[in-house]
């Protein structure tokens, strides 16, 4: 008589992450490497000041490039002409909303006044203007 002496095998029941590990990895490094690109936006150079920023997340942002050129929100660039009328269209749709100016400090102070006299004649009145805090070595100099 043959003597049988296989054992019986366990079904393996564990999962092995060490794969899912190296995606999950894989995948953090690329969304850490393309988050800056996301952002996007227009590029705009803005003042610098030493009040505190808003949370701009809420409302309508308006932007004003160095070459004159306005943006809503991110589409596509608007003349003056046409900034007024486009305005007025938004407030209708959402009337008390908060807007933010975002102007590059190379514009002309009587072209962002334009714009501002633009977004008010439109029925706005909450309307902030967004600059980028001072860094510590302009705050040391100027103290």
């Amino acid at each position: 008589m043959i003597k049988r002496t296989r054992e019986r095998q366990k079904a393996l029941s564990e999962i092995n992450i060490v794969n899912l590990v190296d995606v999950i990895l894989v995948l953090l490094i690329i969304f850490m490497l393309t988050a800056p690109y996301l952002q996007g936006g227009i590029e705009i150079d803005l003042p610098k000041t030493r009040a505190a920023g808003r949370d701009t997340r809420e409302g309508m942002i308006v932007s004003v490039t160095a070459n004159q050129t306005v943006y809503i929100e991110e589409d596509g660039p608007l003349s003056l002409e046409q900034l007024g009328p486009e305005i007025a269209r938004r407030y209708d749709k959402e009337p008390g909303a908060p807007i933010y100016l975002r102007a590059d400090q190379g514009v002309p102070y009587g072209y962002v006044v334009a714009v501002i006299a633009l977004i008010k004649e439109a029925g706005f009145v909450n309307l902030g203007l967004v600059t980028e805090p001072l860094s510590e070595v302009w705050m040391k100099r100027g103290s």
